[in-house]
């Protein structure tokens, strides 16, 4: 069995993303959010949307996990095979949707959003029974850099920070302090 992170840490890192967000947000001027990131063909604001896009995934996918880890283990080596072959039509996909979710929300509904998400993941983290934690599937590793091949539920709680750190290098905004990565701890 692998050894879980605890809930207190996971809660930290939420709440630590959730701070940095605020900050990058309340200290972006229009033109800095209009201007191109580094690293990405989106905006700064399109890749805010898209790193609190990391956020509002990670529910659903703790729920597809917590039903394919019911399922035989080949059923999520399948589905992930599926969605790798399908990487190409994913990054269109995802490009569009943070550009197209950036413009729909905007700014200043971004940071209520987040508060919701995350207030929604440290109430169901709380509410998961160990046995539960350890339930996983597999993923295709293609869409992302943080997907491994089997993720437990516990990994999922991780993963939208761990998708947050990454992305909050690539903005270029004014002096907001970035995210500390896990290694800096």
């Amino acid at each position: 069995m692998p050894e879980l992170v605890s809930r207190q840490r996971v809660h930290t890192e939420l709440d630590e993303a959730r701070i940095a967000f605020h900050r990058l947000v309340a200290g972006a001027t229009d033109t800095e959010l209009r201007s191109a990131s580094d690293g990405t063909r989106w905006t700064n604001e399109e890749l805010l949307f898209h790193m609190l896009f990391g956020y509002l995934i990670a529910r659903p996918l703790v729920v597809l996990a917590g039903v394919f880890s019911r399922l035989p283990r080949g059923a999520s080596r399948g589905f992930a095979s599926v969605l790798n072959s399908a990487t190409p039509l994913f990054d269109e996909v995802n490009y569009l949707g943070s550009r197209a979710g950036a413009r729909v929300v905007g700014r200043r509904r971004m940071d209520a959003m987040l508060d919701r998400v995350i207030g929604s993941l440290h109430r169901r983290l709380a509410a998961e029974t160990e046995a539960e934690l350890r339930r996983g599937m597999h993923y295709p590793l293609r869409w992302d850099p943080f997907f491994k091949q089997f993720m437990t539920v516990a990994d999922l709680y991780r993963y939208p920070t761990q998708h947050f750190g990454f992305h909050r290098r690539q903005l270029t905004l004014g002096d907001v302090q970035p995210v500390p990565s896990e290694e800096e701890r």
